[in-house]
C-alpha cells in the first residue's frame, strides 16, 4: 500500500588525499578552482547555441550520459564534526541527528558529450547505528570483513530492514534545475522499481508508475536548488521516504520499494561511485561488528 503526506570505521585517506578537517586549505582552493573551469567550459558551449549540447546538459545525470568516476573519501573512525569531501571540499556532518552515522561519501559525476566531466552533486550515505546493531549484528556480527564483502545478502538486508538511513545530496553544478532532478530520478528510480517490483503484470507495471510518479512530483517547478542546496532522503521507520529541500519537507511516500529502489543507486549493485559504496561496505561491518 502507498499512501502520501505533504506538509566508523573509516579508513584513513593517503598522505597524496587532500586533509579532511575543518578550515580552508590549498586543495580546496584547487577544487574549486577546477570546478570554475568546468563551469566556465560549460557555459562556452552554452554561447555557442549549439542544440546537441544544451539538451545534453539539460538531461545532466540520466543514466543515457553517466560515467562511474570515483570522488569518494575513506575517513578513520571520527571524532570531529564533519567529514570533506575530497575532490569538492564539500563538507558533510558525521552525524545526522542524534543516531544517523556518516557511513560513506562520494560523488555524482556526469559526462556530457563525452567531452567534459560535470561534478553534480556530492552525497552522503547515513544509517541509525542503534538500529544497524539491533537488526543485523545478529546474522552478521560474527562474520569476518572478508566474509561480509563476499556476501550478497548483506547490503539486500540492509535495504530490506526497517534501518533509518538518509542519503544526503549536496549540489555541486550551479546551473542544474529542478525539472533535471525531476528527469533523472523519473529514470533511475523508475528502472530499480522495474528491477525490484517482481512480475511485469498490467496491474503492477501501474503500481510501479504510480509511486514513481509521487516521488518526482515532489520535485516542482517553484523550487530552486542553486549550488550549495541540500536535498534529504531519508528512509524513516515503517518504509516511508521523507524528502526534504534545504531543510523544508516537500513530502513523504510509504513504500518499502521506493525506498530499496532509491538505496540502490548509491549501495547497490550498479551504484552511482563504486568508491564509496565500499567504504559503506567496510563501515557497515565494522558498526554490525561492534
Amino acid at each position: 500500500m502507498v499512501s502520501l503526506r505533504f506538509p566508523f570505521l573509516f579508513s584513513q585517506p593517503s598522505n597524496h588525499s587532500h586533509p579532511t578537517s575543518h578550515g580552508p586549505f590549498r586543495p580546496v582552493a584547487i577544487a574549486v578552482a577546477v570546478a570554475t573551469a568546468t563551469v566556465a567550459g560549460v557555459s562556452t558551449y552554452q554561447n555557442r547555441k549549439h542544440p546537441f549540447v544544451e539538451n545534453a546538459i539539460n538531461f545532466l545525470f540520466s543514466n543515457h550520459s553517466s560515467t562511474h568516476l570515483w570522488g569518494s573519501l575513506s575517513l578513520a573512525d571520527n571524532s570531529s564534526d564533519t567529514v570533506v569531501e575530497s575532490k569538492t571540499g564539500v563538507s558533510f556532518p558525521s552525524v545526522l541527528g542524534d543516531s544517523r552515522k556518516l557511513l560513506g561519501i562520494g560523488l555524482r559525476r556526469k559526462s556530457v558529450l563525452g567531452l567534459k566531466n560535470i561534478d553534480v552533486y556530492a552525497f552522503g550515505v547515513y544509517a541509525d547505528n542503534g538500529d544497524l546493531k539491533k537488526l543485523l549484528s545478529e546474522k552478521y556480527g560474527k562474520l569476518s570483513l572478508s566474509e561480509l564483502k563476499e556476501n550478497k545478502e548483506f547490503n539486500a538486508d540492509l535495504m530490506e530492514a526497517d534501518i533509518c538511513m538518509t542519503v544526503r545530496l549536496q549540489i555541486i553544478y550551479s546551473k542544474l534545475s529542478i525539472r533535471s532532478v525531476r528527469s533523472a530520478f523519473e529514470e533511475s528510480v523508475g528502472t530499480r522499481l522495474r528491477k525490484f517490483g517482481g512480475s511485469d503484470n498490467k496491474e503492477l507495471l501501474q503500481s510501479r508508475a504510480k509511486i514513481a510518479c509521487l516521488f518526482t512530483s515532489q520535485f516542482k517547478d517553484e523550487y530552486k536548488i542553486p549550488r550549495g542546496s541540500v536535498i534529504d532522503l531519508s528512509k524513516e521507520r515503517g518504509h516511508v521516504l521523507r524528502t526534504t529541500i534545504d531543510g523544508k519537507e516537500v513530502g513523504s511516500i510509504e513504500s518499502k520499494l521506493l525506498c530499496r529502489s532509491l538505496l540502490d543507486l548509491y549501495i547497490g549493485e550498479d551504484p552511482f561511485d563504486r568508491k564509496a559504496k565500499e567504504d559503506i561496505e567496510l563501515n557497515l561491518a565494522s558498526l554490525v561488528q561492534k
